[in-house]
């Protein structure tokens, strides 16, 4: 019976234990977690004080819009507002050159409601840790311009394995094969973003449907930014890559490449009997021989 009573008690602690611990864990929504789920889920959009990315600087953002039923339906999920035609929406979307806001996964109210006092009480300091990504204003160099474009064609790798430009974008002067289709040409993409400043920080966090999944894992470094603006202002003036002539060339190289895999395997087959048949021809005596 005291062996029974004590194996009783032993178990009765260990639930106990482990009771406290999952009790011990932050909720979903909790405000412990909020910093490090606005970290995962808003820096590549958004600032805190640092001026606009994709998104708009969230500082004072409680105060541009009190209505704080309004702002926890968009931040749960902007799609409904967006197509309504809401004036305040509307202005945030062209404000962010059309770049609608996604949908986050996991964003319920209370995590909602703890993100916007995580806003205030970031924005009542005199800097937030959410403030963003300092722009380097140093001139560019010729050698920045040669290594933007090594990053764009992928010839230099991206140091936190982000995928290379030319998988889904064209640019004039890379090439008869040119490049991707996914996304547009970027050969004046520094015409439409103005300025070196505003292009910059939007490299730093991508935010269309296609950039941000895959760079929000893997964002491009100060330096890398710098280059491939560097390079992109170099052929800002140039006209976009003609698709055709790509098209044209890659269609040629095709039927050039057929071409030459046929031809070699008609001479790998015609070669294909030559050790047989060769000791075969030669032990037939030749004409007139006995």
């Amino acid at each position: 019976m005291f062996s029974l009573r004590s194996s009783w008690h032993h178990q009765s602690y260990w639930k106990a234990l482990a009771l406290i611990g999952i009790l011990a864990l932050p909720l979903p929504g909790s405000a412990q977690d909020t910093p490090e789920y606005f970290r995962q889920n808003c820096v590549n959009c958004h600032t805190i004080g640092g001026g606009a990315l994709t998104g708009p600087d969230l500082k004072n953002l409680t105060e541009r819009q009190p209505d704080r039923e309004w702002l926890i339906q968009f931040m749960m999920d902007p799609g409904p507002i967006l197509s309504s035609g809401d004036p305040y929406a509307k202005k945030i979307l062209e404000a962010s050159r059309n770049v609608p806001m996604p949908k986050i996964a996991n964003l319920d109210r209370a995590r909602a409601e703890n993100l916007l006092k995580l806003i205030e009480a970031e924005s009542a300091l005199d800097e937030s840790q959410f403030i963003g990504p300092k722009i380097s204003n140093e001139p560019f160099t010729d050698a920045d311009r040669h290594r933007g474009q090594e990053l764009f064609l992928g010839r230099q790798r991206l140091e936190n394995g982000g995928t290379a430009c030319i998988s889904c974008h064209n640019m004039r002067g890379i090439g008869a094969l040119g490049g991707g289709r996914l996304g547009p040409d970027l050969t004046n993409i520094f015409e439409k973003y103005k300025t070196r400043v505003v292009l910059s920080t939007w490299l730093t966090a991508p935010g269309t449907e296609t950039m941000l999944p895959i760079y929000k894992a893997h964002p491009l470094r100060a330096e890398e930014i710098h280059s491939l603006v560097a390079y992109f202002e170099s052929t800002a003036a140039e006209p976009p890559a003609d698709a055709s002539v790509s098209r044209m060339a890659f269609l040629l190289f095709g039927l050039f490449g057929a071409a030459a895999l046929v031809f070699g395997f008609d001479v790998i087959w015609k070669r294909r009997f030559h050790a047989v048949r060769r000791p075969l021809v030669e032990s037939v005596p030749a004409r007139g021989e006995v």
